[in-house]
C-alpha cells in the first residue's frame, strides 16, 4: 500500500471528544473556512454555508437536541447546513424563479456539496494536529436546530462539527474489512454472519480495551440490536421538515 503524510493520516483518523479549553486561533478558522470554499462542488453550484456557533446559549440549545455533553463545551462548534437559499435569491434578483430548487434532486447535490467540505474541513483540521468529532445527532431534532440558527427556508442543517485541541488519544476504531465494502463491476450480495466471525472478534477486543463504563458487543450485535428496531424517533419527522424548508417537494 502506498504511504505519504496525508494517508498516514487519514487512516488514523480518530474521533475526538474531548477538547482543551483553548480556542482556535483565527488563522486556524480562517484556514479551515478556505479549504470548505475550494471544495469540489457539483455543478459548481456552492450549495452549503458554515454557521459558527459562538453564543453559549445556542451551544447549549444544540448541547440538548444532540444529548451529547461534550457538544458546545471546549473547541468550536460548525454547522454545515445545505444551502440553497443563497442561489435563489440570486435568481429571484435577476427575475427568475426557483426553478428546480425545491425538488431533491438539487437537494441532494447541496448534500453532497456539504459533506464534501465537512470531510475536507476534517482533514485540514487534523493536519493542524486538531481533533473533530462529527454531529449527526443534530438530526435529532431537525427543526429546532433550524430555529435557534435562524435558517431561512431552501436551507437544512445536515451536519455538526466539533473541532478543537484533543485532550484525549483514543484506540483506533477497526472497521469492516475491505471485502464486505469494496467490489468490481457489480455488488457483493454473499453476506453470511459467519464471515463476520472474526471481525466482531476485533471489535469486541476494541471495547474491551476502552472504558469500562462503555459498552461491549460486536459489531453484528449492534447491528442487530434496538437502535435499528422498528421504533418511532424524533428523526422521523425530518421529512416533513423538509418539506416545511420548501425542499425535496419531488
Amino acid at each position: 500500500m502506498i504511504e505519504n503524510e496525508m494517508i498516514k493520516r487519514q487512516l488514523n483518523h480518530k474521533t475526538i471528544r474531548a477538547f482543551k479549553p483553548q480556542k482556535l486561533t483565527d488563522e486556524q478558522l480562517t484556514t479551515l473556512f478556505e479549504v470548505a470554499r475550494q471544495t469540489a462542488s457539483s455543478m459548481f453550484n456552492q450549495q452549503f454555508s458554515i454557521i459558527r456557533v459562538t453564543d453559549s446559549k445556542k451551544r447549549q440549545q444544540i448541547r440538548e437536541i444532540c444529548n451529547q455533553p461534550y457538544v458546545g463545551q471546549n473547541g468550536e462548534l460548525l454547522i454545515f447546513v445545505v444551502d440553497l437559499y443563497r442561489n435563489y435569491m440570486i435568481r429571484k434578483q435577476k427575475g427568475n424563479d426557483a426553478g428546480r430548487l425545491h425538488t431533491t434532486d438539487v437537494f441532494m447535490q447541496g448534500v453532497s456539496d456539504t459533506l464534501l467540505a465537512a470531510q475536507n474541513v476534517t482533514n485540514a483540521a487534523e493536519s493542524m494536529d486538531l481533533g473533530c468529532v462529527y454531529l449527526g445527532s443534530i438530526q435529532n431534532d431537525s427543526q429546532k436546530v433550524i430555529d435557534i440558527l435562524n435558517l431561512p427556508k431552501l436551507t437544512y442543517p445536515l451536519l455538526g462539527m466539533q473541532i478543537g485541541i484533543p485532550d484525549q488519544q483514543p484506540q483506533l476504531k477497526p472497521r469492516l474489512p475491505l471485502k464486505f465494502t469494496c467490489f468490481e463491476d457489480e455488488y457483493g450480495y454473499n453476506y453470511q454472519l459467519e464471515d463476520l466471525v472474526e471481525y466482531d472478534k476485533v471489535v469486541n477486543t476494541y471495547y474491551d480495551l476502552r472504558d469500562t463504563n462503555q459498552r461491549v458487543d460486536s459489531f453484528t450485535y449492534q447491528i442487530n440490536s434496538a437502535k435499528l428496531d422498528r421504533q418511532i424517533t424524533t428523526r422521523d419527522n425530518m421529512l416533513e421538515t423538509l418539506h416545511r424548508q420548501e425542499l425535496c417537494w419531488k
